[in-house]
């Protein structure tokens, strides 16, 4: 089955990439009969014919890279719930061990240490303890945390969403420097300004596209990876309920 899914995703990029060559075979054949010398274009004369939009682009592409990486660190087993910390905690809660619970969790701090934190006061302020108000209590945090987790990833979302905005906004300032070219008694440079108006726009999309769907791309993977982690978490913090209640001798 993983073999045959590898071969579909070679085939799908083959013909893409078939796609994509055979306009600019056309294209060369086509021109092969004019003598015409192309110009390289450096990437500062495209920044330059891009605009002052390209330059917002920019600043876009700087933030989502910074939540890339933001994301990469933070969303990790070890800064939500740690498996070592996982294990520590129900070792001493077999043993009735509050405070050293409290201890630990105070040296690591992380999602499943605030889960645990609030139904260890729960737990020290309410005797008898009753199961359902715990649970509550315990799925009230986790809800909170997990929340806070997904949350993490919506401003890479944001990034993916507004960047295309941004490069299609250029795109009809571009488009308005050429009409005009159209609409004044410019003479011979008509033309010339006609292609200038074009090139901004076309760079102004390409930019935002550039910029847009690398965070879309990665706003799916962080999305996919926050989800793994919440429902660890609650599975985690499902065993530290079931610790603490049977620390007081109960049941849920």
């Amino acid at each position: 089955m993983t073999s045959r899914r590898s071969l579909l995703v070679l085939a799908m990029i083959a013909a893409v990439g078939l796609f994509v060559c055979l306009p600019a075979v056309e294209a060369a054949d086509a021109a092969a009969g004019v003598n015409v010398v192309a110009k390289n274009v450096t990437i500062s004369e495209i920044v330059e014919k891009g605009g002052k939009m390209l330059y917002v682009l920019a600043m876009a592409s700087v933030v989502g890279l910074a939540m890339i990486i933001y994301l990469f660190y933070m969303l990790r087993e070890d800064q939500i719930a740690p498996a070592s910390l996982r294990r520590d905690i129900l070792d001493k809660l077999k043993v009735g061990s509050l405070q050293d619970v409290r201890t630990a969790c105070n040296y690591r701090p992380c999602s499943l240490a605030d889960v645990t934190i609030a139904g260890l006061d729960f737990v020290e302020s309410n005797s008898p303890v009753d199961p359902g108000l715990l649970k509550d209590v315990i799925e009230g945090e986790g809800g909170r945390q997990a929340s806070s987790i997904q949350s993490q990833t919506q401003y890479l979302l944001d990034v993916g969403v507004i960047a295309p905005m941004i490069g299609l906004l250029g795109t009809v300032f571009g488009m308005v420097h050429a009409f005009n070219a159209v609409a004044f008694d410019l003479a011979k440079a008509k033309p010339m300004l006609l292609a200038a108006g074009v090139s901004e726009s076309l760079i102004n999309t390409a930019g935002g596209l550039i910029v847009g769907i690398p965070a879309m791309m990665f706003y799916a993977y962080f999305r996919g990876r926050a989800s793994k982690l919440v429902s660890r978490l609650e599975v985690s913090s499902t065993e530290v309920m079931t610790g603490l209640l049977k620390l007081r001798n109960m049941k849920i």
